[in-house]
């Protein structure tokens, strides 16, 4: 069964739950009333799809995709076919249109198996957040539409080279001559090899605060000027493709332009209501698999004539770990259940992601303590758990700007 199957049979509870979730939103809510953490019959057969494709596709996959840093391709080509790319592009453009929480059960299955692979198949959203959130009808039916029709992948170009997290410190420059942008600057994103198209912010108006004097832009990766570097050799996460991508001279028509001229710092802050959840489930998802890798290791494992997860000190850890998955998985909830609502989710997406990207790096050292010298060994999953969950504290935002912005 496919995404596809799943969602029209999931349509009409779906927009009755968006309807309650918004009457609540809009009412003042009760000192009390029920609250529930149980996922419905649509959302569990969602997650059990994502969670069966990684089962079968990607775990047995992952190492050899690591090792190789091939770009998993075939992987998601078959994710395509089932539905579990694109996962939020709207109804109209030939997306399912998942809310928020159903997309953040997607990443979690999904980064479970494989956070390279993910971030691959994640780097899509992020490129797509913004037209989501901004671009016109036309350029939705243009860019979102050839999504959903094809396996094809976008990147995000926003992060600079010595700008990093800091947004407002771009450099990249946009100027307008004729009716046409002309683009030049650099940028560090994942998927540029191999992207269709671009999503990049850049400076329309340097006399304005960043705020009002950036600008988002929709470009074709086949454009004149556009310079692609060599692919990132990463501590982690090997298999996506994160390299520099540079703008010389490169040509955007007026109909490219998301919003207006001046909103694009706006529409890069909306997009991350959406994404920052949905980077903070991935987090979930090794967290939840370095737990689940070390407790069976632990159960396995003897010393001293019985199993290691009998010793106090192992069990500690373990527990430790399960608290931190658990409190991370309930504030991505949370920040997806308010985007759903129709809530501005700012303070718990940011919440979210600075926690479980935390969290992912905490359960992946924990992780390769109970294993011992085993989790030194690359032959062993813990060790590649460990160096994925780095970025996530450097991802999107750092940590510490992380708990800024919360």
């Amino acid at each position: 069964m496919s995404l596809r199957t799943i969602v029209p049979l999931r349509r009409l509870a779906a927009r009755r739950m968006a309807l309650d979730r918004r009457s609540m939103a809009s009412a003042a809510r009760p000192a009390t009333g029920p609250v529930s953490f149980a996922l419905d019959d649509d959302q569990r057969g969602i997650q059990e799809l994502a969670q069966s494709f990684t089962r079968d596709k990607i775990v047995p996959a992952a190492a050899e995709y690591d090792r190789s840093m091939a770009y998993p391709w075939p992987i998601l080509k078959e994710a395509h076919s089932l539905g579990l790319l694109n996962t939020h592009i709207p109804e109209a453009y030939g997306g399912p249109e998942l809310g928020l929480l159903e997309c953040a059960l997607v990443s979690e299955s999904l980064a479970y198996g494989c956070t390279g692979i993910q971030t691959a198949m994640e780097a899509n959203g992020l490129a797509e957040a913004p037209l989501i959130v901004a671009a016109s009808h036309e350029t939705k039916m243009k860019y979102l539409g050839r999504m959903t029709e094809e396996p094809l992948m976008a990147a995000y170009c926003v992060t600079e080279p010595g700008a990093g997290s800091d947004v407002a410190g771009i450099k990249t420059k946009a100027e307008k001559k004729g009716d046409k942008w002309v683009l030049n600057g650099s940028k560090m994103c994942t998927n540029a090899g191999h992207a269709n198209w671009f999503f990049v912010l850049a400076v329309t108006d340097p006399s304005a605060p960043p705020s009002k004097g950036m600008t988002g832009f929709v470009v074709d990766a086949d454009t004149q000027g556009i310079v692609l570097g060599k692919k990132e050799i990463n501590m982690g996460q090997r298999c996506s493709d994160t390299r520099q991508v540079t703008f010389q001279d490169v040509v955007v028509p007026e109909e490219n332009v998301l919003g207006k001229p001046g909103e694009g710092f706006k529409i890069a802050m909306k997009a991350f209501d959406i994404t920052r959840p949905l980077v903070a489930a991935a987090a979930v998802g090794l967290a939840q698999r370095a737990l689940e890798e070390a407790t069976k290791y632990a159960q396995e494992r003897k010393t001293m004539g019985q199993p290691i997860i009998n010793h106090q000190g192992v069990a500690f850890m373990l527990a430790d770990m399960a608290i931190g998955a658990e409190a991370a998985r309930g504030l991505v909830w949370r920040a997806a259940w308010a985007k759903d609502c129709g809530e501005r989710n700012t303070f718990y997406a940011s919440m979210a992601k600075a926690f479980a990207s935390k969290t992912a790096v905490e359960n992946s050292n924990l992780g390769v303590q109970v294993f011992g010298g085993a989790g030194f060994n690359t032959e062993m999953p813990m060790e590649k758990l460990y160096r994925d969950a780095k970025i996530y504290e450097l991802c999107t935002q750092l940590y510490s700007i992380g708990l800024f912005v919360s």
